[in-house]
């Protein structure tokens, strides 16, 4: 380490990243979110560029940490855990987008505040711009740290931006693999619905649904499933995704002089129309699409407001064959979508022990907020 300290190359590269900071104002700028990020961004391009073409030794991080703590003791983020994420960050998504000659000019230049210091977009529209203004960095170490696959990093980071998601809310998702979950249900939307009202619906479901903040017996029936939901409505609300309003559980609803009950009723602010969840503990039967189709029939008729897009029914059931599925929604005219769910699984006695504790994980979120 020595003979780096003492290299004419070294002392130029830091003096003028030094000033790159300073000149940034980045001490007065740590509260906004996007300076950090281009900072980070750009310490990151620097370091894979001086490894490439110097030959410093593997202590040229560490170096470099000590040595901006140095310079900047009231700034965090110059550990030597967070420049390797800075580098890492840099290497994972430097083919997804590229920051543009102007925003590199706002980065050296801050008195040259412009709106447009935006990002080329690339195939996927994801721009640094929008990462650096919507994202915090704790959410992208949590990314870089569970993710290894770059199109999935990319659904993330954009669920994220439009869903405002905390970090615990993000990292939830990501165990419970959303990315692979998302938009996957049988459904006959394309057929029943507009173009753009048929891609939403899409996306909202799912499958499978995950209910792993239950705990059911055995033996439980549909109405056991139905209470623990809305017992758990918090969660079962932050499953079902943005949107949804809840409305009543066994909503009742008459035709002529007979009552009908609707397990769950909602409503989706977004698709702005009502949502019927008819909730099945069994596996799927064809007949089951008849009688949502007749609910949704009724709410139609009875509630949808002439300003409302058509109801959406949804059913969840323990499993499903796809073909039959499929077969089931052919000739209905009504948008359905048919999804499995899944409980918490149980496992053996044996592999208790390899479970993380609580202590565990808070220990883990502990040490993910010191790094930042």
């Amino acid at each position: 380490m020595s003979e780096l300290i003492k290299s004419i190359d070294y002392k130029n590269w830091i003096s003028n990243l030094k000033l790159k900071i300073k000149q940034s104002q980045i001490k007065a700028a740590l509260a906004v979110n996007s300076q950090l990020i281009l900072l980070y961004w750009d310490l990151g391009k620097q370091i894979v560029e001086k490894q490439e073409n110097s030959k410093w030794g593997s202590g040229f991080i560490d170096q470099l940490s000590k040595d901006l703590k140095l310079e900047f003791p009231d700034i965090g983020g110059f550990s030597s855990d967070n420049l390797r994420y800075m580098k890492v960050f840099y290497l994972f998504y430097i083919n997804e987008f590229t920051i543009s000659e102007l925003a590199v000019r706002e980065l050296k230049n801050p008195e040259t505040t412009n709106n447009e210091q935006v990002v080329r977009k690339n195939k996927n529209e994801l721009n640094l711009n929008q990462i650096a203004d919507k994202i915090p960095w704790g959410h992208h170490i949590l990314i870089l740290k569970k993710i290894k696959n770059l199109t999935e990093a990319t659904f993330y980071i954009q669920q994220t931006i439009t869903n405002n998601w905390s970090r615990a809310v993000l990292l939830h998702q990501i165990e419970s693999n959303l990315y692979n979950r998302q938009g996957k249900a049988v459904n006959n939307f394309e057929l029943t619905l507009p173009k753009l009202q048929s891609d939403l619906a899409n996306e909202i479901m799912k499958d499978p649904y995950s209910f792993d903040f239950l705990q059911m017996t055995e033996k439980y029936n549909e109405n056991d499933l139905e209470k623990a939901l809305t017992h758990n409505i918090t969660q079962f609300l932050l499953e079902l995704g943005t949107g949804f309003s809840f409305v009543g559980k066994q909503f009742p609803i008459q035709l002529a002089a007979k009552e009908y009950r609707i397990d769950l009723l909602f409503y989706h602010l977004k698709l702005r129309c009502f949502i019927v969840i008819d909730l099945k503990v069994v596996d799927f039967e064809p007949e089951f699409a008849g009688k949502l189709n007749f609910y949704l029939n009724l709410i139609d008729d009875q509630m949808k407001h002439e300003s409302d897009n058509p109801t959406i029914g949804m059913i969840i059931c323990k499993t499903k064959n796809t073909i039959e599925a499929e077969y089931s929604l052919r000739g209905i005219k009504k948008p359905i979508g048919i999804s499995e769910y899944e409980l918490l699984k149980i496992l053996p006695e044996q592999f208790k022990g390899s479970l993380p504790s609580i202590q565990d994980i808070e220990e883990e979120l502990k040490n993910l907020s010191e790094i930042i």
